[in-house]
């Protein structure tokens, strides 16, 4: 079939003209919406001198801040990976009916808006909820609270590991666990010799993205968080107030620090797909198990 020399694709002056300005719009699209934003949040925070900016960052409340976005997610991560892992060897592994519904029930929080996630907990758990007496008979606060900051942040990081190792244990299918089996092996020792070495890398980057993405969840928290000031601010939240009362040097010095942890996640994030080709670019079929064509019997 005979190629029109005008198109991107083809032979001649038309195909270079059609790479630049691909690349060209691409670039130019990446330094507006992406360099730009983030050049602007260090020179805002480091405006008046490294001074200010140490001192937004050593504040009373910013470390608070600091310490409750670790904390928030040094347990959802965990609890993700736990639950995660385990969601995806059970899809991976086994057919049962309900397969289906349990796929969209992972799915659930990408199509769930944060500020209604967090809503959905404040119905459940606050002080008018359905929980809400219960609790409060048991002095026991979920919401404006830890438990509450971390049953949101879990929710909304839910699908990140499951989603990265589901395409991979489907892709590595069963031989080896039913060879581990046949031999005697139990199913923890199956799992810990067998399964989890084949899927510590993919295991590796979803914790990675639900660990960026547990640090600066906004929305969700927010709304069960109550916004008290030292108290249960993560470092979103504290960003928001600064700027809010017009501390702008505070406000993009705290930014920077979720910037720098962007920054490093990339890095980490492109190191493993350099090293592990096939963490990279999964199609479609890969992503959603539900749209690969069914194997041959």
């Amino acid at each position: 079939m005979s190629q029109r020399n005008d198109f991107p694709g083809s032979n001649g002056p038309g195909r270079m003209f059609g790479r630049v300005a691909l690349v060209g719009t691409a670039v130019l699209y990446l330094a507006v919406f992406l360099l730009l934003p983030l050049i602007t949040v260090f020179v805002q925070a480091l405006a008046k001198g490294l001074g200010p900016y140490w001192q937004a960052l050593a504040d009373s409340d910013a470390l608070s801040a600091m310490r409750m976005t670790l904390t928030v997610a040094a347990i959802s991560v965990p609890l993700n990976t736990v639950f995660g892992t385990a969601a995806a060897w059970v899809i991976s592994k086994y057919e049962f009916r309900g397969k289906g519904f349990l796929l969209t029930l992972i799915d659930l929080p990408f199509a769930v808006s944060p500020v209604i996630a967090g809503l959905i907990f404040v119905l459940i758990f606050g002080a008018r909820g359905w929980l809400g007496p219960w609790l409060s008979e048991h002095e026991f606060r979920v919401i404006f609270a830890l438990p509450g900051m971390v049953l949101a942040t879990t929710f909304i990081t839910f699908p990140f590991i499951a989603r990265e190792l589901i395409p991979l244990m489907q892709a590595q299918g069963r031989d080896d666990e039913e060879a581990a089996l046949s031999l005697g092996a139990g199913g923890w020792r199956i799992f810990r010799v067998v399964t989890l070495p084949n899927v510590r890398w993919g295991m590796l980057y979803g914790i990675l993205l639900c660990n960026a993405r547990a640090m600066g969840e906004f929305g969700a928290v927010s709304v069960v968080s109550g916004h008290i000031r030292g108290v249960t601010n993560t470092l979103p939240l504290h960003v928001q107030i600064l700027y809010d009362e017009y501390n702008f040097v505070g406000a993009f010095a705290t930014a920077s620090l979720l910037a720098m942890l962007a920054i490093v996640t990339l890095g980490l994030k492109s190191l493993l797909e350099s090293r592990h080709p096939e963490l990279r670019g999964r199609q479609v079929g890969d992503a959603n198990p539900r749209l690969r064509p069914a194997d041959d019997k």
